[in-house]
């Protein structure tokens, strides 16, 4: 697609940079930039033609981007990968829809990939790129609407070798973790190959190394006998191997004919974590008691195998495009369960007193392990056709066509479990289509007193072999107005059948014993056991959500914009974890909770339940604003529109840094500099972006079950131990000038209560993380006299910057054992500290 623009000479030469805004009104992608667009110019008498052409890889949508990112806004971010760029950008990239935590959806120029994992050791210095879309975009695309869709367009040759170390400790001590990675990547135009080899290291935390109190009648009362804090792990010693590689090949001559890319991926982490130590209650014969503890500790460890693997090809197949995806995943896990030693012996000894219940004790025979085996895999196949099959006098409809399947297959074995090995499979056969109807549109002067006016419908069949057919369809619409063309207007209703997973169906039956519980009807604290696995009496949920939302690029305000969400969720039959054990929870499901004779817990049955109803509504809404940080050099011209050495001319305005809003208009041009800028060469303008987003729940409410009083999470009640926030702010920002820069992003989260027979105050959290780095390889200077820093940067990080951690409380302002910091959040303040070059 090409937009055209006549403009008089004089103007050209006084403001060439803000040619390169010029696009075409419908286009749905960003306005072209020095940077991200290439033109022609041709002279006629005194006015000039100038032609842009969109990048290859942009999307094209009703729905503009929410945010765009150059590839010098990218280099702001401080990130050093691909996965790192998407973790700096949560906040713009989260959802609010209230059904999926996961990471977005992520195309790779313009287009579906295997997995993500093909990508995600990219080092940022590859992306040319970056769009944010909205959720409805993934239609478009064979996804569902529930997640941000995040474009990647990558660089058409580049090739580097990367190497990454990185250490990282707790401002309070106990444990260290360490990491080395390296990356070599190859691409060309549409060939690209990768390598990268990972090392994951983390020590142990013990209990005892962050003081937590203990529960009454877990520590012995002879000071000789060892402490079981430290050997209660907070945080496993763990290991994480990993080796990923893919490769792309162009299709037909010349590479035009599609893509077709291999990925791969080894993986093996070994871990282990203590349980504490055997602990025996030894009686005199006159009465007299004593808490011992044997010196063996209980030791869980370890070990997970996966293998990983993908293809994907994109191609034309008349006139439309098909896209064919493949992922496979084999994992194998072995965990060993020391058993708790048979300490019946000293309890007799001591009843008949011939041991004395203070001193030295016996050594008590091995019980030996229990073992847990478990091997899972998974295949999943996707193939879409996307294409135009007609036009209207709005233009053209966009259709998109997709089929696939899933196969699961989990084998299970567990030495506590009587059920033996288990066996569980899954085919799940699905398809679906979307068409996107334009009916009005300035561009074909169709309408174009309403603006640009679309609608979007979709449908989808799954059909499960182990529960039965589910069926989902959407309808949305697009409306950006006449006289407000940065505002665009959107509005959908999703109606979703959702099967429980296959584990929450079929997982057998495991007891785990002394696992500490707090009791929310006694307000204490015990070692209860506890019940998981399956439940095959789980039922069909059906959701239906509304969404109503506004992108705005603020005309007042430069470098803008404004999204404003409002959803709406309502569910029937919902499957869920087991609650937390409130007092309600434990009407609503007697058969899950087993007292004694005094009413103290003795166990609970945690397998997953279904829930009546559940009903939700929240706003989110957010705002991006970023600028230059000083003047870019005197010059630009149309050398400086076109990316060569001058710069655009001081307060000609520049490319915004950090995520920036979609749209035309004055200021939104892409700065100059050039090869020696896009390197970083350390000169011009630098960069400021600040990202704020508010969600503030209206409505939280769970029916349990019919006849049981309906659950108001934001008045009180609770279904987790976490507690339900009204208030939730997330943002990011950062500077970046002359190779220095700060990146910080962070959320917090409002106070939240649990009001009943126990009253618990959870209080508010805020959690920030800031990163700290230098482009050492753009000092010249220091280049100059150590050649080795070339390429090189160095990052100083801080995570939970303020050492927050959720403090809840009970009616007396007392703390819960249960709910210590350090059990909720061990880690805390973590410094790390990471050197990076690139050869």
């Amino acid at each position: 697609m090409r937009s055209l623009s006549l403009l008089p000479l004089p103007l050209a030469l006084f403001a060439a940079p803000a040619l390169a805004t010029v696009e075409s009104e419908t286009q749905a992608t960003p306005p072209a930039t020095q940077d991200a667009e290439q033109g022609d110019t041709e002279r006629h008498g005194s006015e000039i033609l100038v032609v842009a052409e969109r990048i290859r890889g942009q999307v094209e949508s009703p729905s503009p981007p929410i945010a765009v990112l150059d590839e010098k806004d990218i280099q702001a971010l401080g990130a050093t990968t691909l996965a790192d760029v998407l973790t700096q950008l949560a906040p713009q990239t989260g959802s609010g829809r209230g059904r999926v935590s996961g990471p977005p959806v992520v195309l790779i120029n313009g287009q579906r990939i295997g997995n993500f994992r093909e990508m995600r050791n990219f080092p940022q210095e590859a992306i040319r790129r970056v769009e944010i879309l909205p959720e409805e975009v993934a239609l478009r695309f064979g996804f569902p609407a529930n997640t941000r869709v995040v474009n990647m367009i990558l660089k058409d040759n580049f090739s580097s070798k990367t190497i990454e170390a990185e250490t990282g400790f707790p401002t309070r001590g106990g444990f260290q973790t360490y990491e080395v990675e390296a990356t070599a990547l190859r691409i060309n135009g549409p060939k690209r190959f990768s390598v990268t080899a990972r090392i994951d290291d983390s020590s142990e935390l013990t209990e005892a190394e962050r003081r937590v109190i203990q529960t009454a009648g877990s520590v012995p009362t002879v000071s000789t006998d060892p402490n079981p804090a430290e050997f209660r792990s907070l945080i496993a010693d763990s290991r994480e191997l990993s080796l990923n590689t893919s490769f792309a090949q162009g299709l037909g001559k010349d590479g035009l004919g599609g893509n077709f890319s291999l990925n791969g991926n080894l993986t093996r982490t070994d871990s282990r974590r203590n349980s504490g130590l055997d602990l025996v209650v030894l009686a005199a014969p006159g009465g007299a008691t004593a808490i011992r503890a044997l010196d063996d500790p209980l030791e869980r460890t370890t070990r997970t195998t996966s293998a990983q693997g993908g293809a994907a090809m994109n191609t034309r197949l008349g006139n439309w495009q098909l896209n064919a995806t493949l992922d496979g995943n084999h994992t194998e896990n072995r965990t060993a369960i020391d058993r708790r030693a048979n300490t019946a012996a000293l309890v007799a000894a001591a009843a008949a007193g011939t041991l004395s219940i203070t001193g030295p004790l016996p050594a008590v025979a091995n019980a030996g392990q229990d073992l847990a085996l478990s091997n899972s895999d998974r295949l999943d196949g996707l193939v879409t056709l996307i294409g135009r099959p007609a036009r209207l006098p709005g233009g053209e409809v966009a259709a998109t066509l997709r089929t696939g399947f899933t196969f699961l297959s989990f084998d299970t074995e567990d030495t506590r479990s009587a059920v033996g090995k288990v066996n569980l499979n899954r085919n799940r056969f699905t398809a679906g289509a979307n068409v996107g109807v334009p009916i009005t549109s300035r561009r074909e002067n169709y309408g174009a007193g309403l603006g640009d006016f679309s609608l979007n419908f979709s449908v989808g069949w799954d059909h499960l072999s182990d529960f039965g057919a589910v069926m989902d369809w959407s309808a949305g619409l697009t409306w950006s107005p006449f006289k407000f063309e940065k505002l665009s207007l959107n509005a959908s209703y999703l109606v979703n059948e959702q099967a429980p997973g296959l584990s929450e169906l079929g997982n057998p039956i495991a007891t785990t014993l002394n696992v500490p519980i707090f009791d929310l009807v006694r307000g204490e604290t015990v070692l209860a056991t506890v019940i998981s696995g399956g439940n095959p009496a789980l039922r069909k949920e059906q959701q239906r959500d509304l969404k109503f939302g506004a992108n705005w690029q603020l005309p007042f305000l430069q470098n803008s914009s404004v999204v404003v969400e409002y959803f709406r969720n309502r569910s029937n039959d919902v499957t869920a974890s087991f609650p937390l054990l409130t007092p309600e929870i434990e009407a609503a499901f007697p058969g899950r909770v087993t007292r004694d004779v005094s009413g103290r817990l003795v166990s609970v049955d945690q397998r997953p339940v279904t829930f009546a109803e559940q009903r939700a509504s929240r706003l989110r809404w957010g705002l991006n604003v970023s600028g230059q940080l000083g003047k870019a050099p005197a010059g630009g011209g149309f050398m400086g529109m076109m990316g060569g050495p001058p710069q655009r001319p001081a307060g000609a305005g520049g490319p915004p840094p950090g995520p920036r809003p979609q749209g035309g208009g004055a200021g939104r041009g892409g700065g100059g500099g050039g090869m020696m800028a896009m390197m970083g060469g350390g000169r011009g303008p630098g960069r400021w972006s600040l990202g704020v987003f508010h969600t503030a729940q209206f409505d939280s409410q769970v029916l349990i079950a019919p006849g049981v009083p309906v659950l108001d999470l934001l008045g009180g009640d609770l279904l987790s131990s976490t507690g339900s926030p009204r208030h939730t702010v997330e943002f990011n920002g950062g500077l970046f000038k002359s190779g220095f820069g700060t990146f910080f992003n962070g959320t917090w989260t409002s106070p939240s209560r649990l009001t009943g027979a126990t009253n618990l105050r959870f209080g508010s959290v805020t959690r920030m993380n800031i990163n700290f780095f230098a482009a050492l390889g753009q000092q010249q200077g220091l280049v100059k006299k150590a050649p080795f820093f070339k390429g090189s940067q160095v990052s100083l990080r801080f995570e939970n910057l303020f050492d927050s951690r959720q403090k809840v409380t009970d009616g007396t302002g007392a703390v819960p054992i249960g709910y210590q910091a350090d059990l909720i959040d061990p880690r805390g303040r973590l410094i790390e500290i990471e050197f990076r070059k690139m050869f």
